[in-house]
């Protein structure tokens, strides 16, 4: 299975930078995990191979890219693209996005080859196939019904929290999943800012590591994603400092295998 970060900021030269204010994660070239900077930083191969997003939650930093994405492929889709979301989501993004005033609702429009967006709706806890891939969601603790995902390709599996604060059944499902080979979990503020993370739903370098001691595996790799890019350099530093066993970052750009 191949995993990557999309980038979502440049940086003073104008290349990708590490500073991560929007979230996509592609897997295999085909499926992402949501849409926050799909359509800006997707390559073309994505561009042509990508039909299917696995929506976390609908707040903006996980779909900015999503109506650009669509829009960018209207004319040209020979099949839709199907978003994969909770009812919860859909409503949402149908009132808040797709409602002719911010964007237009495509779910009603057609090409010549016909419809270019499909909702396919699942409920938290549910299995679901997507593409190649078996997904199992599973409800976290951050607002407007998200879901973190265990994605299983039929050899390996790896987890992906989506933005949660303190979990449980996510923790339970990596630890009942015997192929799992990496996790993918946020940390979005420094200690310093525990007040705003709790408030937000968010994780803080200690509180990760908290969640962390609920994995009965110590071996697995653990990347950390959704760092605020205001606070990226801080949240790592006191990563470092907190000496959990396998944790890095998760790195723009960069294809994992597993």
């Amino acid at each position: 299975m191949k995993v990557q970060l999309l980038p979502s900021s440049i940086d003073e030269n104008g290349r990708a930078s590490a500073r991560q204010h929007l979230l996509t994660i592609v897997i295999d070239d085909c499926v992402a995990v949501d849409a926050g900077c799909l359509a800006m930083s997707c390559t073309e191969a994505q561009r042509n191979g990508i039909r299917d997003i696995l929506l976390t939650h609908t707040h903006l930093d996980h779909i900015a890219g999503l109506p650009l994405f669509i829009d960018d492929l209207f004319a040209v889709l020979k099949e839709p693209v199907r978003i994969h979301a909770t009812a919860e989501m859909v409503r949402i993004l149908e009132n808040d996005i797709f409602n002719w005033s911010i964007y237009p609702r495509f779910s009603e429009l057609s090409n010549e080859y016909g419809k270019v967006v499909e909702y396919h709706e699942f409920s938290r806890g549910s299995t679901l196939n997507v593409k190649h891939l078996k997904v199992k969601s599973i409800g976290v603790n951050h607002p407007v019904s998200a879901n973190g995902f265990l994605l299983s390709d039929g050899s390996v599996s790896i987890a992906v929290t989506g933005d949660t604060a303190e979990t449980v059944d996510f923790w339970k499902a990596c630890n009942e999943c015997s192929d799992l080979k990496a996790v993918f979990v946020e940390c979005a503020f420094p200690d310093e800012l525990v007040d705003l993370a709790r408030v937000s739903d968010h994780l803080t370098p200690a509180r990760l590591k908290t969640e962390v001691e609920k994995l009965d595996r110590r071996d697995l790799p653990i990347y950390v994603i959704n760092l605020k890019p205001m606070y990226r350099e801080k949240i790592l530093s006191q990563l470092e400092g907190l000496n959990i066993d396998h944790v890095e970052p998760l790195e723009v750009g960069r294809v994992y295998e597993f």
